[in-house]
């Protein structure tokens, strides 16, 4: 059988390192079975590759590819803590998204994340989720996504 260590690297993918936290919280913590991450902001070597609101500053479509940046950054936590192969599932997902007035579009945007996940882990990557959208998330990012993963 495979690994995801095998599958990530068969679709060209490499986990960046654990983003910083911002405050007083860790990466992601074990309780059991279940590995939580904090909310993962789409920081690339450190730094967000965007600021503002989606539908207004950061249009849909680059939203939803920060969405995939932000799962990766999660699974980067996940690894860290307890190795990405021993992700027996998916659970959950949660995403938040910074949306200008008016916009309705947050499901699309949490799109990236979700996606992303069905590639790399196929039927183990199904997963309950939410997609909200929020007047403003830690400095200026465009979105932010919590993982739950079964270990």
């Amino acid at each position: 059988m495979s690994t995801w260590s095998t599958r990530l690297e068969e679709l060209g993918i490499e986990l960046p390192g654990v983003a910083a936290p911002l405050a007083a919280y860790v990466p992601a913590t074990q309780s059991g079975s279940w590995v939580f991450t904090s909310g993962q902001l789409p920081f690339v070597e450190g730094k967000l590759p965007a600021t503002g609101k989606v539908g207004a500053e950061v249009s849909p479509e680059e939203a939803k590819s920060y969405a995939a940046t932000c799962i990766l950054n999660a699974l980067a936590a996940v690894h860290a803590l307890v190795g990405i192969d021993s992700i027996k599932r998916v659970v959950k997902v949660v995403g938040f998204v910074a949306s200008a007035e008016g916009f309705t579009g947050q499901p699309g945007v949490v799109n990236g994340a979700s996606e992303l996940l069905g590639e790399i882990f196929g039927d183990a990557g199904r997963h309950a989720r939410s997609a909200v959208g929020v007047a403003e998330l830690p400095i200026g990012a465009p979105v932010e996504i919590e993982l739950i993963v079964e270990v």
